[in-house]
């Protein structure tokens, strides 16, 4: 039997410092595709944390992950909710946590301050399909919270969360259009849909 004899590919040394490949920074303005926005878990892993992880760690993988949300896991691997920047670093829900339980801040777990998800609200993927940015920010003029989860069902009508939106994205959007006449440092400090909304409606979109 004659064996093919493959050669090594060769490589090769870089002659001089290389830049790196990054993405391409989508150009949108307020009549885009809303969908132009999420961020898809079928292309992005979301990242989570286990529902006992103490509340200081939890901050640290959101630093070095680079986001302001979690979602809080089970020991039975279920997502029982979600854990935001806000609840980490405010202090409310966490010396709630400390006072009913008598535990020092070191002691408070994701659990114990997350947004369980029968309090959380959600848009449908079909409904954010028919949106343009302009669209869901206005449609969101009294939503307090800085992520807006997407669902949809699967063929067997289980209900999923197919991705987020965050204020940070539309933020960038509205600032990095070419064509924007919105800029970003309009809203530097909006912490919430209903913020960049009120902002928003003051300007010709």
């Amino acid at each position: 039997m004659n064996l093919m004899v493959r050669k090594p590919k060769p490589l090769v040394q870089f002659g001089q410092t290389p830049f790196l490949t990054t993405p391409a920074v989508k150009e949108l303005i307020p009549d885009s595709p809303a969908i132009e926005l999420l961020t898809d878990f079928k292309q992005i892993a979301p990242q989570s944390v286990a529902s006992d992880m103490p509340i200081n760690d939890a901050h640290l993988k959101m630093r070095h992950g680079g986001v302001r949300l979690l979602f809080v896991i089970d020991p039975e691997g279920h997502c029982i909710g979600v854990l935001t920047s806000k609840e980490v670093i405010g202090t409310r829900r966490v010396n709630l946590a400390m006072q009913q339980r008598q535990i020092d801040r070191e002691e408070v777990t994701a659990e114990m301050i997350m947004t369980p998800w029968e309090k959380l609200s959600a848009m449908p993927l079909e409904h954010l399909e028919s949106l343009s940015i302009q669209d869901l920010i206005l449609s969101m003029e009294s939503f307090t919270e800085q992520h807006l989860l997407i669902t949809e069902q699967n063929p067997e009508h289980e209900l999923s969360v197919r991705g987020l939106i965050s204020v940070t994205d539309i933020q960038n959007a509205i600032g990095k259009g070419a064509n924007s006449k919105v800029s970003s440092s309009a809203i530097p400090m909006a912490s919430s849909f209903a913020d960049i909304c009120q902002v928003i409606t003051g300007h010709d979109l």
